[in-house]
């Protein structure tokens, strides 16, 4: 020992120095020294009495050496120290979570059972018992989030323990994989900090406990505390134990020091964990050299690159590897310290990935011994693992122990051969979980079926794919649930053909009641996952949401809603989202048409909704007692026109589905069903104000759904065109029909509009009637009611929903046959000669029309004027069959001429699209307009003298400029949603109830099944079926056509 540091007096002071020393040599080697290598298996090397000097000779400079712990100043303040403290505090903190709960923070060593990966998938004990009750996940991490309410998909090694214990287990599993019976309370795991609670516990306070601290009784004889190194016969390395390589058990033993760079290397392999995944450079078989080998090295695994990435320094790493460093260790690159991102992280050179892939490697199989190229590696190693199991496949079959002759499996008990084809059913039931979605039915059938086709057995092959596809015996639940909803069954009358023809039958072609409710689900709204970037505003984020009250939200404070008042709807999102679905293969047949890639077309997509809302008059039941109350409804529904996508780099959009019937009641789907007066706008403003809230959410987001397999990202734009008269004017706060602004789409006056018939221009909008109506409530300028009206040009209500400027095709027909039925009359008496007919008169000519158009057309007079009327009314045969009744022939001729113009005209806002359909007609249309409005102020100047009607004067004045802006009307009409009146009679018939309430649900849920282009497909299939069966169950008569009844005012 060194003179200045030797104390003369007590050898504690050199048995404390001695103890020092070796504790400082424990810490780090000395400088001096060189390190020899250390073995992969254990990791550490014995000391030699060369390496270490413990005479007593040492000089000044080794005391101060081993003072310091052998480290230099550079070598404690460096940027690679201060990583290997990092990547070893990083290492310690992930061995900690290791060894605890994901879901209820114990340590697992602590709970007795099998340990469970919190990411993987369920095993087969766990699978039967969550299927026993009804629990058809396939993973824990779909349970947890059930059970635990807890989100498990996005942890990470570095903050989340990857296992759970066996007795939050039990937990999910007593639960059926919906609940828990048990309250657990989930840790919340945060990272790893400077005082982590995982790392750095805190000791528990005698001073909080109320304990007193318990004084250590001296011994008279004691041992030496022995060292950490002393203690233990073993070391662990990683999670094995291994045995001690000192010699000498009992004399003072010194720790071994690692290798930097191997310790290093340790810490990070825990973090990555690659080792499964990467291949070690080892497996090259030629002898490169070591630079060049380096090149193709990750600077974090040192394995093989796997999916190489370049940082922005030039280092090149494992994609996955240099994501988990820089998560766990932060923001900079393993080889140089300087900053690095996942956003400077690009992929390299294509001529290093060439040479990368070229690289030549040994297969290390035994007996094989081949050079594979790096990029079919896996692919020749998948080839050898499937060589040894059809090895392992066939020795197994070849087995025969003797005994009894094998038998056949057909002759064995269902026991046995459940026993024998344990091994194939689990194989089939892993291969239709991972690929059909658990459908292992159609996985043994379809085999069945090319077993079939194999043995030419074609015959019975062709039963078999018939009844799968639903075409012969035993019907899918899809086919009979649309000839249920296609032919107006009710549950009593399904069920007793169901009963009827399986015991006729003696199969069972249908399928029962429970099988069409579970086909049901899936086509109604809510069934579909779905999500809104950004979140809509006020709307709820749930997707699982069917029928609602349309009533919901409202506060007890509202006094103005009567108690009868019944009203149900779908959500408007989650419908939108059930109806594209409902066209996915259409989507996706379009898409292929327009030769698009599939997986390169995710976003950009844009949807075209029309929306139509009218009256259906009075619903009430006709039958039973009691006094007849009229009960009037309203629907609200909507049309998906059309849906275009922008492909990237391209500056149009491309149409890729257009609904080829946009006027028919099977593509007008319903949204909402009320039990109210059209004509109470503070009713309809109430009821109909949530649907315009999340109309107005949806225009500021865009939909992200799963359709074809890949999420894709839709924007919505809305059209209000399916409207009548007296519905625009009660949206848009205008006055009634009979009012002086005769318009709805200009400021015209009845008499400026009779005075100049053709030349006029759109001018209102929803945003101008907003504003005029705040004129009208608050009157700035103190004017009188008439300066006021005549300001605000007829508004008189706050408009709540927003309307296209448009014109309806249909209500423009009725209107416009309307105004001709009494052209029609006051020529047959002559009107034009300036008498004044008495109203005994007038219905004398009526009467005389009616019988004469009932005896030549057979076109019965109705009380109010429909569509199917109007459509035989306005032909040229009709005009012929009413002149007979005409004296003049000057007459007779203008009527005729009058009828031919309107024929020219009608079809252009009839059409879907007139550009295509009737071009000569659309280029006419402003002569034959003009032609017709000189007609009617000259020759019939006794009727529009100084009026007009207000279809005429929409037909004459804003029909192209209308179609110059939309490309059609006709496309537009209300007429799906007006054919859709007669659908809601026999739907409430179909399922009568007791209560109106539930009544209403089921009419809303069924005429969505009507409207599903799914159900539409099998119908196709079954059509004669279907109507044979309606026959037979319901042999009402019912007519081919029934009348849409619209009522006109002074019809």
């Amino acid at each position: 020992m060194p003179a200045e540091l030797h104390h003369p007096h007590s050898k504690y002071s050199q048995w404390k120095f001695k103890l020092f020393r070796v504790k400082s040599m424990e810490k780090a080697p000395l400088p001096c020294e060189t390190q020899p290598e250390i073995g992969a298996s254990l990791g550490i090397s014995p000391p030699t009495a060369s390496d270490l000097e413990v005479d007593d000779g040492v000089g000044p400079a080794s005391v101060m050496k081993l003072c310091l712990g052998g480290k230099s100043k550079e070598n404690v303040e460096g940027p690679g120290m201060r990583v290997d403290l990092k990547l070893q505090e990083m290492d310690t903190h992930m061995n900690h979570l290791r060894c605890l709960c994901r879901v209820c923070g114990a340590a697992l060593r602590k709970v007795k059972g099998p340990v469970h990966d919190v990411h993987g998938d369920l095993d087969e004990v766990s699978k039967c018992a969550l299927r026993k009750m009804g629990c058809k996940f396939t993973s824990w991490p779909e349970v947890i989030l059930k059970v635990f309410k807890v989100d498990v998909t996005e942890d990470t090694e570095s903050i989340q323990p990857l296992y759970f214990c066996h007795r939050c287990w039990t937990v999910a599993i007593r639960g059926g994989g919906v609940c828990s019976f048990t309250r657990t309370k989930v840790p919340e795991w945060k990272p790893h900090s400077h005082n982590c609670y995982l790392c750095s516990p805190k000791k528990s306070s005698f001073q909080r406990t109320g304990r007193k601290r318990r004084k250590v009784i001296p011994k008279a004889q004691t041992l030496a505390k022995r060292t950490r190194c002393e203690y233990g016969e073993s070391i662990m390395v990683g999670e094995k134990r291994a045995l001690r390589p000192f010699g000498d058990r009992h004399g003072p033993a010194l720790r071994a020091w690692k290798k930097t760079g191997i310790q290093r290397e340790q810490w990070v392999r825990n973090i990555t964990r690659c080792q499964k995944d990467h291949l070690s450079t080892k497996l090259i078989s030629e002898k490169l050299p070591v630079d060049f080998v380096v090149s193709f090295t990750c600077l974090v695994c040192d394995h093989l690159l796997s999916d190489p990435v370049q940082s922005r320094c030039g280092h090149l790493f494992c994609r996955s590897c240099i994501i988990k460093f820089i998560h766990v260790l932060g923001p900079h690159c393993p080889a140089c310290n300087s900053s690095c991102t996942l956003d400077d992280i690009i992929p390299p050179a294509k001529t290093f990935i060439s040479a990368l892939c070229s690289l030549p490697l040994l297969c290390p199989c035994d007996g094989c011994g081949e050079h594979v190229r790096l990029d079919s590696f896996k692919a020749h190693c998948l080839n050898h693992e499937l060589q040894k199991d059809a090895l392992q496949h066939d020795s197994y079959l070849l087995a025969n122990k003797g005994g009894r002759p094998r038998q056949h499996l057909l002759s064995l008990t269902r026991r046995a051969q459940k026993h024998r084809l344990k091994d194939l059913k689990t194989q089939v039931k892993v291969f239709a979980d991972k690929e059909e979605g658990g459908d292992v039915k159609s996985v043994c059938l379809t085999l069945f079926l090319l077993a079939l086709r194999s043995g030419n057995e074609h015959r019975q092959a062709d039963e078999l794919e018939a009844m799968m596809q639903g075409r012969g015996f035993g019907l899918s639940p899809a086919v009979c649930l649309a000839i249920r909803v296609n032919t107006f069954l009710s549950c009593s009358q399904y069920h007793k053909m169901y009963r009827t023809v399986k015991a006729t039958s003696g199969r069972q072609i249908f399928q029962p009641l429970h099988s069409l409710r579970a086909a049901e689900k899936e086509l109604l709204p809510g069934f579909h996952q779905f999500e809104w970037q950004p979140a809509l505003k006020n709307v709820s984020a749930s997707c699982n949401l069917g029928i609602i009250n349309g009533l919901s939200g409202w506060t007890s404070s509202v006094d103005d809603s009567p108690a009868d008042t019944i009203t149900r709807r779908f959500r408007y999102d989650v419908a939108l989202v059930s109806a594209l679905k409902d066209l996915e293969e259409d989507v996706m047949e379009g898409l292929r048409d327009r030769g698009m890639e599939d997986s390169a077309c995710t976003s950009g997509f844009s949807v075209m909704i029309k929306e139509c809302c009218d009256g259906m008059g009075d619903v009430s039941e006709k039958h039973g007692g009691g006094p007849v109350v009229p009960e009037k409804a309203v629907r609200f529904s909507f049309t998906i026109m059309s849906i275009s996508i922008q492909a990237e780099g391209e500056t149009e959009e491309v149409t890729i589905f257009r609904e080829p019937k946009p006027n028919s009641e099977l593509s007008c789907k319903p949204l909402c069903l009320m039990f109210v007066d059209e004509s109470d706008h503070e009713m309809l403003t109430a009821v109909l104000g949530p649907i315009v809230a999340e109309r107005n959410a949806m225009k500021e987001s865009r939909l992200i759904l799963s359709m074809g397999g890949l999420p894709r990202s839709f924007r919505f734009h809305f059209r209000g065109t399916g409207y009548d008269e007296k519905m625009v004017r009660e949206m848009e706060g205008l006055e009634a029909s009979g009012s002086t602004y005769i318009c709805t789409l200009c400021d015209s006056s009845r008499a400026e509009a009779a005075q100049n018939m053709v030349l006029h221009s759109i001018t209102r909008s929803h945003d101008e009637n907003l504003e005029r109506y705040e004129i009208w409530r608050t009157n700035p300028f103190s004017e009188s009611v008439d300066e006021l009206r005549d300001r605000v040009k007829g508004v008189s209500a706050k408009p709540f929903l927003e309307t296209q400027p448009t014109l309806d095709a249909l209500h423009c027909d009725i209107g416009n046959a309307t105004e001709f039925y009494k052209i029609f009359q006051d020529e047959i008496g002559e009107v034009h000669k300036g008498v004044n007919p008495s109203r005994e008169e007038r219905r004398s000519w009526r009467a005389a029309l009616d019988k004469q158009l009932r005896k030549k057309l057979k076109l019965k007079p109705v009380m109010r004027m429909n569509g199917n009327y109007a459509r035989r009314l306005m032909t040229q045969e009709a005009v012929e069959v009413v002149c007979e009744l005409v004296p003049s022939d000057e007459r007779k001729e203008a009527l005729r001429e009058l009828m031919r113009l309107y024929l020219q005209m009608k079809p252009v806002w009839r059409a879907t699209c007139p550009a295509k359909e009737c071009p000569d007609l659309l280029c006419r249309y402003s002569f034959n307009s003009q032609h017709f409005a000189d007609l009617l102020s000259s020759t019939f100047k006794y009727r529009y003298n100084g009026k007009i009607t207000n279809y005429l004067h929409k037909t004459l004045a804003h029909v192209p400029e209308i179609i110059e802006r939309d490309g059609s009307i006709g496309a537009w009409a209300s007429e799906g949603n007006e054919s859709a009146n007669k659908l809601f009679r026999r739907f409430r018939k179909m399922n009568a109830r007791q209560s109106k309430a539930y009544e209403l649900e089921d009419v809303l849920k069924h005429h969505w099944l009507y409207t599903s282009k799914y159900l539409q497909k099998f119908m196709e299939a079954h059509k004669d079926s279907a109507r044979a069966f309606q026959a037979t169950i319901d042999p009402i008569e019912i007519p081919d056509e029934e009348d849409l009844s619209l009522e006109v005012n002074n019809f």
